[in-house]
């Protein structure tokens, strides 16, 4: 390499040191904005989970102190002084008052409860699915039979954990009405599904024999025990 190359070289290489240096005065205050919101947005966010935690540490003390008296009626009373506005939480708590509404005997605010958490679509399914199979039967004196009927129909459809138990209460409903056949047909649709279990399974045979059915147990994960 000869000297003028070499010179041309180091020119060149010093011509990009000083256009870095120029755009890091010009623009290196963004690099320190982004390095200040991500490490700020780390910290609101560590910030958010301890509030967030804390908010329900204070819900969950609160409903344990509600739920201290011997009366139903005064457990009702402190819970429904409880306050949150997290719709998941309200959720819990207002089953829980529904629970204890009915330990108070106060069966038409316990289904109230419950109705209000079944149509909340601010909540998970699951929550409004439970809320509803609850409020439907504890109207099972209440309630005409072909509502209920949609009702469970509804969750038997929707699929989930409570399908199975759906089912089994339009069993129920279909032996209320006289159909044994049809609760027959219904508990064995029960005893053939995949997903029973053991205690389900257990209730449906004993109901089929009972109703003077033969079960057919083939493509049921029956249990040993259930013998």
């Amino acid at each position: 390499m000869s000297d003028s190359d070499g010179f041309i070289e180091e020119v060149t290489e010093e011509l990009r040191r000083d256009q870095m240096l120029a755009k890091l005065k010009r623009y290196g205050w963004i690099a320190v904005l982004a390095v200040l919101l991500i490490v700020g947005g780390a910290a609101f966010s560590e910030y958010r989970k301890s509030q967030v935690r804390a908010q329900a540490e204070a819900l969950g003390d609160a409903m344990l102190g509600a739920l201290e008296s011997d009366e139903a009626a005064e457990r009702v009373a402190a819970l429904e002084a409880v306050e949150t506005s997290e719709p998941q939480a309200a959720a819990v708590l207002a089953m829980l008052t529904a629970s204890e509404q009915l330990a108070a005997e106060d069966l038409e605010g316990a289904v109230s409860n419950l109705e209000a958490v079944a149509t909340n679509g601010d909540i998970p399914q699951i929550y409004r699915q439970i809320a509803q199979f609850k409020a439907l039967t504890l109207q099972a004196e209440t309630m005409d039979a072909n509502t209920r009927k949609q009702g469970f129909e509804a969750l038997g459809a929707a699929g989930g954990s409570l399908r199975l138990m759906a089912q089994e209460q339009l069993a129920l409903i279909s032996i209320q009405e006289g159909d044994v056949e049809g609760a027959i047909a219904t508990y064995q649709g029960i005893l053939s599904d995949a997903q029973v279990t053991p205690d389900l399974q257990q209730r449906a045979l004993q109901v089929i024999v009972a109703l003077g059915g033969e079960p057919e147990l083939s493509g049921a994960p029956i249990d040993e025990n259930n013998g």
